[in-house]
């Protein structure tokens, strides 16, 4: 499924911001407006692993995936939202989990007793996850328990944190792409996308050149970084008018958006009984924002002057948990059902009910 069809939302999103035609109104067009970018973004990133084999490729896809999510909260830390940033780090973490596998269980598990996917990939994967949400809490779990750590001490665990959270990265990439490629085969075999001919035949989509893929990578990342600025200037009154707080903008709405992309993709490849690649989307989606994206947010707040210590809230540390926990009850078997992923949506919607009624 074709998202370009949301592009018309960028041109309408600039012009309302310049037009001064209300927060909510740019702030909800420049939502619209990331999903067709982030899309475009990783269509590009893909057309151009074709050029650089199969470990340099998966490399610039693991590298690449993110840069949605990361141009949005580095110009979020420019302006000082430094918890908008956090609890969207939450939130893309969450959406991958619940959101992102939840709903293609359940679509791809309409007309089928079960699906199967590869369990040992699944299991290695969840783990790995466990791991840096682990280490993602540590700061704050410590600090709401002994209550005694000053600011500096505060970013000093944060900064150690985040570079022991970059080395299990790396390690990772060492892991699938080199070492142990066997294991994650199947999740990184994605067929090329087909289309129909004038003849009602399915074909393979042909591969852009080089070219083509470097110039909408480069040109949606330019694109992408307007919007953001357009968005990141309207959230804050935007949400004060809807009467949300930040953090439920960060966590739901900011990671929707962000997450939008994968989901279709997600449902595309359940659809065709391919759930290594959705468990690839979804599991691995989360493991970078909490291994990858976090350091980095983390080391250029730092540069930026405006120190973001990993201080989540005792809910967010809670959520996180809960999300992986259900997660690791799924994957274990190499099976799904519909209704797993009927408890996956739910424990999301659970999760967002709960962040609207927290306090600010």
């Amino acid at each position: 499924m074709s998202l370009n069809y949301l592009l018309v939302f960028i041109p309408i999103c600039l012009g309302l911001r310049v037009l001064d035609a209300g927060d909510i109104a740019v702030f909800a067009t420049a939502l619209l407006s990331l999903v067709p970018l982030a899309n475009l973004l990783g269509t590009a990133t893909e057309h151009l692993a074709h050029y650089l084999g199969e470990t340099l490729g998966g490399l610039l896809n693991a590298s690449l995936g993110n840069v949605p999510e990361i141009i949005v909260a580095l110009l979020a830390l420019s302006k000082g939202l430094n918890d908008v940033v956090k609890a969207s780090i939450t939130g893309s973490i969450l959406g991958n989990l619940l959101i992102t596998l939840g709903l293609p269980v359940i679509l791809g598990g309409i007309g089928r007793q079960r699906q199967t996917f590869n369990s040992s990939s699944a299991r290695l994967s969840t783990s790995i996850l466990f791991l840096a949400v682990t280490a993602m809490v540590v700061p704050a779990a410590f600090h709401h328990s002994t209550r005694t750590m000053t600011d500096t001490e505060t970013t000093d665990l944060s900064i150690a944190v985040a570079v022991v959270l970059l080395v299990v990265y790396a390690l990772s990439l060492v892991f699938t792409l080199v070492t142990h490629q066997n294991l994650f085969r199947a999740k990184a075999q994605a067929e090329t996308p087909e289309v129909p001919d004038q003849t009602g035949e399915a074909k393979k989509e042909a591969v852009w050149s080089k070219t083509k893929a470097l110039s909408v990578l480069a040109g949606s990342t330019v694109v992408l970084a307007v919007i953001s600025e357009a968005l990141t200037d309207a959230l804050e009154p935007a949400a004060a008018q809807l009467g949300m707080t930040e953090t439920f903008a960060g966590i739901i709405l900011l990671a929707t958006a962000g997450n939008l992309g994968g989901i279709i993709n997600g449902v595309g490849f359940a659809r065709k009984d391919k759930m290594d690649l959705t468990f690839a989307i979804s599991v691995s989606g989360a493991t970078q924002v909490a291994l990858l994206v976090t350091p980095i947010l983390v080391f250029s707040s730092l540069l930026m002057g405006n120190p973001m210590d990993l201080l989540f809230t005792p809910f967010e540390i809670i959520a996180l948990f809960l999300a992986v926990l259900i997660v690791g009850r799924v994957a274990p078997d190499g099976e799904c059902n519909w209704f797993e992923g009927v408890m996956l949506v739910g424990v999301y919607m659970i999760l967002a009910i709960a962040f609207f009624f927290l306090p600010a």
